[in-house]
């Protein structure tokens, strides 16, 4: 009797082919683009007062780079959105997401504590909110964001209740 084939899994490719990925709304990117907007506005006034006090020329040099690197930012921002996604499985939840640096994390629903729900001010403006898992490990950076609050209202209830009947069975 032979045995049937194994699935190859790369260690080095976080995005296992095997489960059917979530992803988040695009209305996150504009999130990040009004945040990135602020941060570079701050930073923009604050060199423009050092250039009107001191008159030096490494205050616009410091404009120019803070105005290039936000654009860079920018045209990323859309691109890192799009890599974040997390599916259910069985026994687990998994997350993903960064460009340059992948994370996958693997959550198993026997192992959550609790689950936050959270919506700040720019948040609930455009209809988004964050699922946060927290575990007993306290590295654990197992968060959704840029999720309609009906879908985060229901990952929240359905990770509670998957939690609490694979923690029984301990």
């Amino acid at each position: 009797m032979s045995e049937p084939p194994r699935t190859v899994v790369d260690a080095l490719e976080p995005w296992p082919d095997t489960v059917a990925w979530r992803p988040v709304s695009s209305k996150l990117i504009v999130i990040e683009l009004i945040n990135l907007a602020v941060w570079l506005a701050v930073l923009i006034a604050g060199l423009s007062v050092g250039w009107a006090l001191g008159g030096q020329i490494l205050w616009p040099i410091g404009i120019t780079a803070v105005v290039l690197l936000g654009a860079w930012r920018a045209l990323v921002a859309a691109r890192a959105v799009r890599a974040w996604g997390y599916a259910e499985r069985d026994k687990d939840l998994l997350v993903r997401h960064g460009l340059l640096v992948r994370h996958l994390s693997i959550v198993p629903y026997a192992r959550m504590q609790y689950v936050d729900v959270t919506a700040g001010p720019l948040e609930r403006a455009f209809g988004l909110a964050t699922v946060q898992l927290h575990t007993a490990a306290a590295a654990s950076d197992a968060r959704i964001p840029g999720l309609p609050p009906e879908e985060a209202s229901r990952l929240r209830d359905r990770l509670t209740a998957l939690g609490e009947d694979r923690a029984e069975g301990l």
